[in-house]
C-alpha cells in the first residue's frame, strides 16, 4: 500500500517546517508495516520561501499559479502516485497515533474517505468551543475538515477531485461528489477520533469574532455567491500569517 500526504501551502515558510517534522515522525506507523509514503507540498503561488523549504524537508513540489486551495489541492493530487491521498493542511501537527488510526481504516475496506477530528493550538475558550462545535457536527454528519482528508485515489479521480470553481469549503462539495462514485458502493465515510489533528488557531488570533461571524453568516446565507468570490473567503486569501 502506498500513501501520499499533499500538502497546499500559500506563505506558509514559518509554519510549514513544523509539520513536515511532525509528518515524518507521523508516518512511522506507515513505514514499520511496509507502505511507502510520499510528501507533495503544492507551492500556491507562495512569495516567500515555502517551495525551499519544503523541498530542503524531502517533500516533492509542484506549483499551483492560482491562488486558489482547491486548485492547489488537485495540483499535488495531480502528481501523487499513492493508493490513498491525505490531504493535510500547512499549519497543522500530525501524530503516529493518527496515523495509525488511518491504516486500520483503510485496512477495513469499510470506507472509501474520512477525516479527523480536531484540537485547536491555541485560541482560547474561544478556539475551544469552535471546535468541540465542528467535531460534533463532523462526527454526527461523518463530515471530514479539509485540514485532514483522506480518500481513496481513484475515487478521488473518478469524481474529477476538488471543485475548482470555489474559494473556501471544497472539502464539503467533494464529499458531495464522493458520494456519487459508482467505487463507494459498499463502503463509507469514517472519522477517526482517538488522535484528534492538532492545528493552528492563528484565524482566531489574526481576526476579529465580528470579520469570522461576518464571514459565516455570509457563506450560510449565500454559500454560492460567498465562496465562489476570492474577496468574500479574505480570512484565507489576504495574506495575514
Amino acid at each position: 500500500m502506498r500513501v501520499s500526504v499533499v500538502i497546499p501551502a500559500y506563505n506558509e515558510e514559518r509554519l510549514l517546517p513544523g509539520t513536515l517534522q511532525a509528518l515524518g515522525v507521523a508516518l512511522a506507523p506507515l513505514h514499520a508495516a511496509g507502505w511507502a509514503a510520499e510528501v507533495v507540498v503544492a507551492d500556491n503561488n507562495s512569495t516567500d520561501a515555502t517551495a525551499r523549504v519544503a523541498r530542503e524537508a524531502g517533500a516533492r513540489v509542484v506549483f499551483e499559479p492560482i491562488n486558489m486551495i482547491s486548485r492547489a489541492r488537485n495540483a499535488g493530487a495531480a502528481v501523487a502516485t499513492g493508493d490513498w491521498l491525505v490531504f493535510l493542511d500547512a499549519d497543522s501537527t500530525p501524530c503516529a497515533g493518527l496515523f495509525g488510526s488511518l491504516m486500520d481504516a483503510i485496512r477495513s475496506g469499510r470506507c472509501y474517505a474520512g477525516g479527523s477530528t480536531l484540537r485547536l493550538d491555541g485560541g482560547g475558550l474561544a478556539a475551544a468551543a469552535v471546535a468541540g462545535g465542528w467535531n460534533l457536527l463532523s462526527r454526527l454528519a461523518r463530515l471530514p475538515a479539509g485540514s485532514f482528508y483522506f480518500v481513496d485515489a481513484a475515487v478521488f479521480r473518478d469524481v474529477g477531485g476538488f471543485p475548482a470553481d470555489v474559494y473556501a469549503g471544497e472539502e464539503i462539495e467533494l464529499s458531495r461528489r464522493l458520494r456519487r462514485s459508482a467505487l463507494v458502493r459498499g463502503r463509507g465515510r469514517v472519522i477517526l477520533a482517538s488522535h484528534p489533528l492538532l492545528t493552528s488557531a492563528r484565524k482566531v488570533s489574526l481576526y476579529t469574532p465580528g470579520e469570522l461571524l461576518a464571514f459565516w453568516a455570509r457563506a450560510m446565507l449565500r454559500p454560492r455567491a460567498t465562496l465562489r468570490r476570492r474577496d468574500a473567503c479574505a480570512i484565507w486569501y489576504d495574506g495575514r500569517r
